[in-house]
């Protein structure tokens, strides 16, 4: 039997580096929005009411539900959040 390794989790998960980096790119917006929902003290229907989404949207997000976000829809809650996203492009 021959063991597979990978880089990341994230490889592990899909086909291409290309997906892999889109899945790393919004687990890691989803964990910085739950961060200030979380630092805020909200429950799920203020966050949603914060965010400009739904409260199952909110748990879906708090749970870590990846694919069920776009980088597109992440960035949109942290507009809502007043905030902006801040991107950094660097050698893998």
């Amino acid at each position: 039997m021959e063991i597979q390794t990978f880089d990341s989790v994230w490889d592990a998960l899909v086909d291409t580096p290309e997906q892999a980096a889109n899945l790393q790119a919004r687990a890691d917006l989803m964990r910085q929005i739950t961060v200030i929902i979380n630092a805020n003290g909200w429950k799920q229907a203020d966050a949603a009411v914060h965010c400009g989404v739904t409260q199952p949207r909110i748990n879906d997000l708090l749970r870590g539900r990846v694919s069920r976000f776009s980088l597109d829809a992440l960035v949109n809650i942290t507009a809502a959040l007043g905030l902006r996203v801040y991107m950094e492009v660097r050698a893998a």
